[in-house]
């Protein structure tokens, strides 16, 4: 099998035939073998019963709603390709192009769809927000990443594995696989694509998903690259300190004052807990990954 599609559903039985149609034409015309897996992610307007009378499709159903990345975790692990493809159903994304998407792949150990527009809802809110993640999550990987959380994307399914047991069960799963691959060197390029006025109701909450995001690229880069957190803080601390130090021994006849022997020992903490959790994650890191493409 070259191509696994997983398709995580809930409550889009406006559009979700319609978008499997879709998908089904394109890969039918294309030179690669396929499978479509629909994980049902507890949806109950319909769209399970729906799925159900579906030929060609691999239906994989969720008891409860554990979100998009429980349903992309789910399928992920059936999956069978080659090739993963994460995809919605919601009319957002190009589906018409997940050949050329998987095409884009060779060399590649995955493939992300860079949006070159935002129709999401809450337009205004989301837009500085994402912007503000995505320039965090590259000063912390030190790589341009285009597009942080586009849920449109092809990789390479044996590189992925290692990882599907980190992603969380919310929206920040796309992330989490990004920031994943380029930590430990895994290749990732980007094609530029259309995004579109979603079809029904979005489920992403601007707040608490925009919160999840920013604290699971913060938890990342805790996980493989500590000092890139602490170390910033330590040394600002440890300057602060410093300068407080030659200020109050200037003003103050030699005498150190108290809140100024806390700054430097909290300097100090950090840095300390920094270089520690460094020592960690590199101790622990896996010596036997799966060799990148080439």
């Amino acid at each position: 099998m070259d191509v696994s599609v997983v398709l995580p559903t809930y409550n889009e039985i406006a559009c979700v035939e319609q978008e499997v149609s879709r998908i089904r034409a394109t890969l039918d015309a294309s030179p690669y073998t396929y499978e479509i897996i629909c994980v049902d992610d507890g949806s109950t307007d319909g769209t399970r019963e729906l799925l159900r009378e579906l030929d060609g499709i691999r239906l994989i159903e969720h008891r409860r709603n554990m979100g998009s990345g429980g349903a992309r975790r789910t399928g992920t692990r059936a999956a069978v390709g080659d090739v993963v493809v994460w995809t919605d159903v919601d009319m957002t994304y190009p589906n018409d192009q997940i050949p050329l998407l998987v095409k884009q792949l060779e060399g590649y150990d995955q493939v992300v769809g860079a949006r070159r527009t935002e129709e999401g809802t809450h337009k205004v809110a989301r837009v500085p927000a994402k912007w503000a993640i995505r320039k965090l999550a590259q000063y912390l990987v030190e790589t341009e990443i285009p597009d942080l959380n586009s849920g449109f994307r092809a990789f390479r399914r044996e590189v992925a594995d290692q990882y599907l047991h980190r992603l969380p069960n919310g929206f920040s799963c796309v992330t989490t696989m990004t920031m994943s691959f380029l930590a430990d060197d895994y290749s990732v390029a980007y094609m530029d694509i259309d995004y579109d006025e979603r079809a029904g109701r979005s489920k992403f909450h601007w707040y608490h998903d925009t919160r999840r995001y920013f604290l699971q690229v913060v938890r990342m880069t805790l996980s493989y690259n500590p000092l890139r957190v602490f170390m910033p803080v330590g040394l600002a601390l440890l300057f602060f300190g410093l300068g407080k130090l030659g200020f109050d021994m200037v003003t103050k006849d030699l005498r150190v004052p108290t809140n100024t022997l806390l700054v430097l020992f909290a300097a100090f903490q950090v840095i300390a807990i920094g270089l520690l959790a460094d020592l960690v994650t590199r101790a622990t890191k896996p010596r036997d990954l799966v060799d990148p493409a080439r």
